[in-house]
């Protein structure tokens, strides 16, 4: 696996610093807030632009991508992902933020919707080695993202945008001189490709459950760094800030990774995918609720908060097989449209939890994420018959779950 080109490890080390973006600047949002003035809900809009954008784009980037090429089309989602974060840095106000965020969502809906394949296209060794680092590559940024937040965040909050405009920058460099052009013509995708795809029951079916479980984990994710420093703070804690925020997230990621990878496969081997997916959404919401009745407890949210990661991980894992088993549709177009649903559900978690908090308390937006999961799993108890053929096995099915995860999970 390791014998690889070197365009692999070019796209493989883009893809770790486009991952890192998920959780990048969730240690540094109560310092935002601080520093500029800026209410709590006003923080987490940046998760809000970035994912709103994120989705909107996704259901355009299969049409993109099939007309410029992969490799344009990285270095385009590259380019904006540099213009746009070193932007943010220099920003001084919020709102100027949360604007660039935005188009740094753009930046990413362009280059994730096209790494993998170009990862599977140019390495050797098979294809199983090719998701084996693309699913490493996702896990490692996953897991850093917060810690690099961290550790930049401790010294200035503009650090992780700066940071990240300069990993990019060096990634886009290094597709440019190492990612052949890709001699194969692509088939164009219709523009009404994506859209269309949603008369389909259980494409529908999985986005709208995969909605509602992304507000739960965006919930956490987006709103979790205001009580853990509430917390601490009032436990007597001087020193709580980005790097140590940045840690508790780097544990969340960790156990993202690891389950994502090594834990939900022999589950579902052993249990079938919708059972998984119902007793993982169920522990995930009673996760969010215990949070909800601790929150005055700084051990007992930075417990919650590692521990959503365990089930977030094999979470991710399953929809998007399952997203891939649903239909006969291009796997393009499939992972472009299921992002794009589920993408609004993360985008609306942040953009209401200071609300929430403001009007049911420390805990309001743990208990409306832990509701969350409970219509989830009634979206897909109900869409059962729809979805029912996803726990047949079907050969290569490890290779388009892999697939959508260009989409699903940044």
């Amino acid at each position: 696996m390791l014998r690889q080109p070197k365009a692999v490890w070019a796209v493989a080390f883009s893809c770790v610093i486009a991952f890192m973006g998920i959780g990048l600047v969730d240690p540094i949002l109560p310092a935002i807030s601080h520093e500029l003035g800026a209410t709590p809900s006003e923080a987490m809009l940046l998760f809000t632009s970035y994912l709103l954008i994120t989705g909107l784009a996704m259901f355009f980037t299969s049409f993109v991508s099939s007309r410029l090429g992969a490799k344009l089309t990285l270095l385009i989602g590259l380019a904006l992902i540099v213009i746009f974060a070193a932007a943010a840095g220099a920003s001084d106000g919020v709102g100027t933020i949360i604007g660039f965020r935005a188009g740094w969502g753009l930046g990413n809906a362009l280059f994730i919707s096209t790494a993998l394949a170009t990862i599977v296209g140019a390495a050797s060794g098979g294809v199983d080695n090719a998701i084996i680092l693309y699913e490493a590559a996702l896990g490692l940024g996953i897991a850093t993202g917060p810690l690099l937040g961290g550790a930049l965040g401790s010294i200035s909050w503009r650090g992780p945008f700066f940071g990240t405009a300069v990993l990019m920058a060096l990634g886009l460099i290094s597709l440019l001189i190492l990612l052949s052009k890709n001699s194969e013509r692509p088939e164009p995708v219709p523009l009404s490709a994506t859209f269309a795809a949603l008369r389909h029951p259980a494409l529908l079916t999985l986005g709208i459950g995969a909605l509602f479980y992304n507000f739960g984990f965006f919930a956490l994710l987006a709103y979790s760094p205001f009580p853990l420093e509430a917390a601490a703070h009032a436990a007597g804690v001087a020193e709580f800030g980005a790097h140590e925020l940045g840690l508790v997230f780097f544990g969340w990621g960790l156990c993202v990774a690891i389950t994502s990878v090594f834990v939900a496969p022999p589950l579902t081997r052993r249990f079938g995918r919708q059972p998984v997916l119902y007793v993982m959404l169920a522990l995930l919401g009673a996760d969010l609720m215990i949070m909800a009745l601790a929150t005055a407890s700084l051990a007992a949210l930075v417990v919650g908060v590692i521990v959503a990661g365990l089930f977030l991980g094999v979470m991710n894992t399953v929809l998007t097989e399952s997203v891939m088993l649903a239909t006969e549709l291009p796997r393009q177009v499939a992972s472009s449209t299921y992002s794009g649903i589920r993408f609004f559900g993360g985008a609306l978690a942040p953009a209401v939890a200071g609300t929430i908090a403001a009007r049911f308390g420390a805990g309001g937006p743990y208990w409306f994420g832990g509701a969350a999961m409970i219509i989830a799993i009634g979206v897909l108890v109900i869409g059962r018959r729809a979805i029912a053929h996803v726990d047949r096995p079907e050969p290569g099915s490890q290779l388009e779950a892999a697939t959508v995860l260009t989409a699903a999970d940044a």
